[in-house]
């Protein structure tokens, strides 16, 4: 009895890529929020520290991440890339849900581009684990 190998469904090599570059994106804009808070009302940039860009931000993130990386574990079976998305993706959301963190500012910077820098990298183990070795 012969059995017909399922087509595996994987996501393209530009999900992790762009997962990636979001994250870093990300971190990059939660560092530099407490300077561009200050430069906002001057340059009339109201849309750099809207509270919804970081909700948007946070579960696009967090989405790409966990289906990226559910689908490239189901490929190499290594989890490698869980271990740091896991404490990036806590980080991210507790930063911006728990009203401490969120309402400081200099913590609340850290801990979000911690967690993007966290998921980032992620994405660049899983692509690496997928894409960048044989089988």
């Amino acid at each position: 009895m012969s059995s017909i190998p399922r087509p595996r469904l994987r996501l393209p090599a530009w999900a992790d890529r762009m997962g990636a570059w979001g994250a870093f994106i990300c971190a990059l804009h939660c560092a530099l929020v407490p300077v561009a808070l200050a430069l906002v009302p001057a340059l009339g940039l109201g849309l750099v520290a809207w509270h919804g860009l970081e909700w948007a931000f946070t579960s696009l993130a967090t989405v790409l991440a966990v289906l990226s990386l559910w689908m490239g574990y189901r490929g190499h079976r290594a989890y490698h890339a869980w271990l740091l998305v896991a404490p990036g993706l806590a980080l991210v959301w507790t930063a911006l849900l728990y009203s401490p963190l969120h309402t400081s500012g200099l913590p609340h910077a850290a801990a979000m581009a911690v967690g993007g820098v966290l998921i980032g990298i992620a994405h660049i183990v899983n692509l690496r684990l997928s894409y960048g070795h044989s089988h």
